[in-house]
């Protein structure tokens, strides 16, 4: 019970403070320090032989910080710690050294974290916005084994594996979506400023115009009439679907199984699906984290609520007794080969091993896939592209065509 009494006790609310003072040789120093008050950082410094002269609660630096950030922050501390540089030394030169003034403040508030008697894990937790479950599990498992440097480096290698795989997977999304974009601009610019011109040179035409051109013009009408509205629904309805898909587990279910049954593109995010699990599972693993903790951290790796069902349900089997391979079998979202590597994985003793072999073929599967995609799209959207502006180009062209015939 005391026990529990501790860990929901309320903590107070600390803040970043910036400090000046002296050292015990007389230097001027200066600092910032994460705290509940000024008190508590000049009793703080005062222990570390630093006479405070002025304190005051730090100004907020602009920045965002991205997953690419910590991914660099990352592989500079294992590198460094791999070279004998001490932690709090590492945390300094890493948080001074950054262009990013946002992770700069992240990194020395964690350090100040540290400095002041937490270790590392618990540092990292207080900011779960850039330190997931898995980041922290790793670490802690880590700080327990006495093998932080190790663990850093591993953390480090399968960040930048997944950003790589997210990378390819965004660019083979990417190319599409802008032509569909730019194609959509292109034609409301031609129906609400090309086509009216046109309109006003058939009305002295004097004969029945064809059914394409009448179909265009009452298009460019509705467009020129409404394009307010057209754009705002639009707008409005990506805006809408998006923020649904975000925040509704349902709506994310039902999109994530259908992007999976997509004909192209279903089956290149399904391989980066399966890569991105086995490659958390088997660093997760190989750190020496209990395989049913390190399933509760891999549920979202995936990056497919598919998967994340799929994980806690194989996690469950396997706290209950079951093996991996036939919890993995029981949820029917693996391909057999992946089923049989790990059930080999685990005869031998070797799972972690086994599960970044699994890892590098399909991240060499989607690498192949996007290439192909890539070079199969661009025709494609050729034939698209031509189809809509050459069609609406043929459309009103067709009645000077006529008229040429008739002068004829």
């Amino acid at each position: 019970m005391a026990t529990v009494a501790i860990q929901t006790e309320k903590k107070p609310k600390e803040f970043n403070y910036a400090w000046e003072g002296t050292d015990k040789t007389g230097k001027k120093i200066k600092g910032e320090m994460r705290a509940a008050g000024p008190v508590i950082v000049t009793s703080t410094l005062r222990r570390q032989g630093i006479k405070v002269s002025k304190i005051k609660k730090a100004q907020s630096r602009s920045g965002r910080i991205t997953d690419k950030d910590i991914t660099l922050f990352t592989r500079q501390m294992a590198t460094m710690m791999k070279s004998g540089v001490p932690l709090l030394q590492a945390f300094d030169i890493v948080g001074k050294g950054h262009s990013n003034p946002a992770l700069s403040k992240l990194i020395l508030d964690v350090k100040a974290d540290v400095e002041t008697g937490s270790n590392l894990t618990d540092a990292f937790r207080k900011y779960p916005l850039y330190f997931d479950a898995l980041y922290c599990n790793l670490v802690g498992a880590g700080e327990a084994a006495g093998i932080l440097d190790g663990i850093l480096d591993r953390l480090a290698t399968y960040k930048e594996k997944i950003q790589a795989i997210k990378g390819k997977i965004k660019s083979a999304l990417f190319y599409p979506i802008s032509i569909i974009v730019v194609a959509f601009i292109i034609t409301a610019v031609i129906m609400i400023f090309v086509i009216p011109a046109f309109k006003s040179l058939f009305e002295g035409f004097g004969a029945e115009l064809p059914a394409p051109t009448l179909l265009v013009m009452t298009i460019s009408d509705f467009f020129v009439a409404y394009w307010w509205a057209i754009f705002a629904v639009i707008g409005g309805s990506i805006y809408g679907f998006l923020y649904a898909w975000k925040r509704s587990v349902s709506m994310q279910r039902v999109m994530d199984r259908l992007i999976l049954r997509l004909p192209i593109f279903g089956e290149v995010i399904r391989k980066a699906a399966i890569a991105r699990w086995s490659r958390t599972l088997s660093t997760m693993f190989a750190a020496g984290v209990p395989l049913v903790e390190s399933l509760d951290s891999v549920a979202g790796a995936a990056g497919n609520y598919i998967y994340y069902e799929a994980t806690k349900k194989i996690q469950l089997e396997v706290s209950t007794g079951s093996s991996l391979m036939s919890s993995m079998a029981n949820t029917t979202v693996f391909p057999n080969m992946v089923i049989q590597m790990v059930a080999i994985g685990e005869e031998a003793g070797s799972l972690d091993a086994m599960l970044s072999k699994i890892a590098d073929f399909y991240e060499a599967e989607v690498d192949d896939a996007v290439a192909a995609l890539s070079s199969l799209m661009e025709p494609m959207i050729m034939v698209v592209l031509g189809t809509l502006i050459g069609g609406m180009v043929i459309a009103m062209y067709l009645p000077i065509f006529k008229m040429g015939m008739v002068v004829s």
